[in-house]
């Protein structure tokens, strides 16, 4: 498979539009569907992006640096997906470790949206991986960012943590 960059920990880079990562997209609550029914070969969106998957490609990872026009800075963990036995919080680990070395000093966010999971403590993965809760959008939705006192315990991941546990 053609990787931008070689494996580090369970993840790989791979391009927007990789099959296997657009498939495991389109699982995602948040996936976009064109009603006019066209097939989509791209999915991550406009800015500068990085697209993740582990080597057993049960996960993906999207980071994401734009515009937010909810008035969020930083990059935004636009997209995570594990269908696999490591622990998510590991893989959110190692995820940010990737970003730290290409965006090193940016404030690291995402959004969840409560109503669209079966969880009763939404972005727990998140919250164990050293993320907190800092917000709610009009919409509803919640953001979490990196505590940034987490910042240095992120950076020396254990690899061999598997289990679907949080």
């Amino acid at each position: 498979m053609n990787e931008l960059f070689q494996s580090n920990g369970n993840w790989r880079g791979v391009k927007d539009g990789n099959p296997i990562a657009l498939d495991l997209y389109l699982r995602h609550y948040s996936a976009k569907h064109y009603k006019d029914g066209r097939i989509r070969k791209l999915f991550v969106g406009p800015g500068e992006k990085m697209v993740l998957l582990t080597t057993d490609n049960k996960a993906l990872f999207v980071w994401r640096k734009f515009i937010d026009q909810s008035g969020q800075k930083g990059v935004n963990c636009a997209v995570f997906r594990n269908e696999g036995i490591i622990r998510s919080s590991l893989l959110i680990k190692e995820a940010v470790t990737i970003c730290r070395k290409r965006w090193p000093n940016e404030r690291l966010y995402t959004y969840v949206n409560p109503k669209k999971i079966n969880s009763t403590n939404p972005g727990y993965c998140f919250i164990k991986s050293g993320w907190e809760k800092c917000g709610i959008t009009k919409g509803g939705l919640v953001i979490l960012e990196l505590n940034e006192k987490a910042r240095n315990v992120n950076r020396e991941v254990k690899t061999n943590e598997y289990n679907n546990n949080f």
